[in-house]
């Protein structure tokens, strides 16, 4: 595993960063807060792109386009101003093993008590399934670990390249072409996989036939932390809420199944807060302020309480300082 570099300078919760396009892991704050990471902001270069950007600072090619919605993705010119959307609401399941929030395209790892790793939460970005072969929710386990793995391509994918003009062989061995890359995850769901990939330029994308794909350098990290029958939890959940000290805090995304057809469901974010909310006497929700974070799908985490005092006062310039901070800177038959 590469070097862990602290970069506490950005974040008040303690973190570290494995090297580019590697997961961060974040230091679980506890007290009920379950907000983790700082906005950063950056530079592009003259030859920068969303997508090398992306894998630089392990961010999914939705979650950087989401997030500077005004930056063209291919040609950004040089000295763009680039927000980094590395702050998280952790999603509203477990704090055990694996849980996968397919609208976020991110996984979040909570290591098992007498871990290296114990106390905190490591996450990182993903490529899921495409419309037709939408990755499954449900709770599953890892069932098998597996190195450079060959791929036995089913037969209904064999079917979709043949007619595309691009035949496939029924097993596709290990090495560089393969489309599961050095490792993988195998779940006790059948036919799907955790894995890596040959085209890390689709992490952050729908691209895949279900299976969920990782950066390189994040699976094999992955790979080496946990064991089998680690729990998998998968979730759709676009609208996350969270707290941080008093303040209510929202992130949303665009909702994996209502992507295309632009869609809010108001029912699903309303309940969202209502459910959180009642944790805590006399919230006073901004209502409007959580419309405005809804609409906008950034991804980006945003305070949606009033807290009536001089508190709330200070807890929003505190917010909007943290975004101010800049950095320059064995065979398987399965889904792919």
């Amino acid at each position: 595993m590469a070097r862990l570099i602290a970069i506490t300078f950005m974040i008040s919760i303690p973190a570290l960063w494995l090297s580019a396009a590697q997961a961060a892991i974040y230091e679980l704050p506890g007290d009920g807060v379950t907000v983790v990471g700082k906005i950063q902001h950056t530079k592009t270069g003259d030859s920068d792109t969303f997508v090398a950007l992306s894998r630089k600072y392990d961010l999914g090619y939705r979650e950087l386009e989401h997030a500077n919605p005004d930056v063209d993705p291919w040609l950004p010119g040089d000295g763009t101003p680039i927000t980094l959307p590395t702050r998280y609401v952790l999603p509203n399941a477990p704090h055990k093993g694996i849980v996968i929030n397919l609208s976020e395209m991110r996984l979040y790892y909570y290591p098992p008590k007498g871990s290296k790793n114990a106390g905190k939460v490591v996450t990182m970005p993903l490529g899921i399934g495409r419309k037709g072969w939408q990755t499954p929710l449900g709770k599953t386990h890892v069932s098998n670990k597996i190195r450079k793995p060959s791929w036995t391509v089913p037969e209904s994918i064999r079917k979709e390249h043949k007619e595309d003009g691009d035949p496939l062989p029924k097993v596709v061995p290990a090495g560089p072409d393969n489309p599961l890359g050095q490792y993988a995850l195998q779940l006790a769901l059948p036919g799907y996989l955790i894995h890596g990939t040959n085209k890390p330029r689709g992490i952050g994308m729908q691209v895949s036939h279900g299976c969920i794909r990782l950066y390189p350098e994040d699976i094999e990290n992955l790979f080496a932390m946990l064991g089998s029958r680690t729990p998998v939890h998968i979730v759709d959940q676009p609208y996350k809420v969270g707290w941080n000290g008093q303040q209510l805090v929202m992130s949303a995304h665009p909702p994996a199944q209502e992507k295309k057809s632009g869609k809010q469901n108001y029912a699903s974010w309303t309940k969202t807060i209502v459910t959180a909310s009642n944790e805590h006497e006399h919230t006073n929700i901004n209502w409007e302020r959580a419309q405005s974070v809804a609409s906008k799908a950034n991804g980006i985490p945003q305070p949606i309480t009033d807290l009536g005092n001089d508190a709330s006062s200070e807890a929003s310039h505190n917010s909007n300082a943290d975004e101010q901070k800049t950095e320059s800177a064995s065979e398987a038959k399965n889904h792919s």
